[in-house]
């Protein structure tokens, strides 16, 4: 019971009245007597139910899923967090789980895999295709397999939160966390979980295109930091590409009887390759250069 008193179950929420009861009870008959729900300033009456449920609410001053977990921070004075969302598809079974790595000492940061065991109808056909092609290209442009990225379910140390950077508002967070737990090299690792369907007269949050265009673009824009040489590289590969097949074009039309002069495409052409050269470059050297600092902050820590 003493691990129980060291954790704060973080649960950040946007009109989840219908659940967030049944969500704190879960966890208070299980001994996490500390419940912090950060609510995004709901019109349903969920703060109410936290409050007559045993939590302590807070009020974000922004809106937004990636707002409230930076603000929630710094009203945490637990060693370990605990968070998840508010609508019922995360099982409160499933926490000593989740904790047991944090807990041993072995891991900073733990992702529950929903797809570990997903309860029939809990996630859409195109909801399954858009994680599976996200978990991809993380591991494609970051080096790191976390199986689900987008999991909503995770344990970590409050302190090696404290050193992230998150900036993303919406969902794009569960994005940002993972790219921060490569970027920070902290020991992180995936356990099953149980992922159930939302119950009856609880609404998602989520909008699958939408919010999968914000995941891909914050994907790409971290990979500046994390993964320069993609970041730079594929700009400068598609630059470079183009720059090739004007080329190509041009010298066809030189070349091919009758001869047309295309002036103004083949100064188009020079400088797409050019500029793709000229990143291809400065991508290997942001990658030596982050490269060197990671291996410098190894030695310091």
């Amino acid at each position: 019971m003493a691990d129980r008193e060291d954790v704060c179950v973080l649960i950040p929420t946007l009109n989840e009245a219908e659940t967030i009861g049944d969500v704190i009870d879960g966890f208070t008959s299980r001994g996490f007597d500390n419940v912090l729900v950060v609510d995004g300033n709901s019109t349903d009456g969920t703060t109410d139910e936290a409050r007559e449920h045993g939590a302590r609410v807070i009020q974000q001053s922004g809106t937004g899923k990636g707002q409230a977990i930076r603000e929630a921070v710094r009203h945490i004075d637990a060693e370990y967090v605990l968070m998840l969302d508010g609508d019922g598809t995360y099982r409160p079974e499933d926490a000593d789980v989740m904790l047991e790595p944090l807990l041993d000492g072995r891991y900073e940061h733990v992702i529950g895999n929903r797809f570990a065991d997903m309860e029939e109808g809990a996630m859409s056909r195109l909801n399954q295709f858009g994680n599976g092609l996200f978990n991809r290209v993380f591991r494609w442009v970051h080096g790191k397999d976390f199986e689900d990225i987008l999991s909503g379910y995770r344990a970590f140390t409050r302190e090696s939160v404290e050193n992230f950077y998150l900036d993303a508002d919406g969902f794009g967070v569960e994005t940002e966390m993972a790219v921060e737990c490569v970027k920070h090299d902290v020991p992180t690792t995936v356990v099953p979980i149980r992922y159930e369907a939302r119950p009856n007269g609880s609404d998602t949050n989520l909008h699958p295109i939408r919010d999968g265009g914000v995941i891909l673009l914050t994907l790409y824009q971290l990979a500046k930091t994390s993964n320069p040489l993609f970041y730079f590289g594929s700009v400068g590969v598609l630059s470079g590409l183009f720059g090739v097949g004007v080329a190509a074009y041009v010298g066809y039309e030189w070349f091919v009887p009758p001869r047309t002069s295309h002036e103004v495409l083949a100064v188009v052409a020079a400088f797409g390759i050019l500029f793709g050269v000229q990143l291809l470059m400065f991508g290997v050297l942001s990658d030596l250069i982050v490269t060197l600092h990671r291996e410098q902050m190894r030695r310091l820590d």
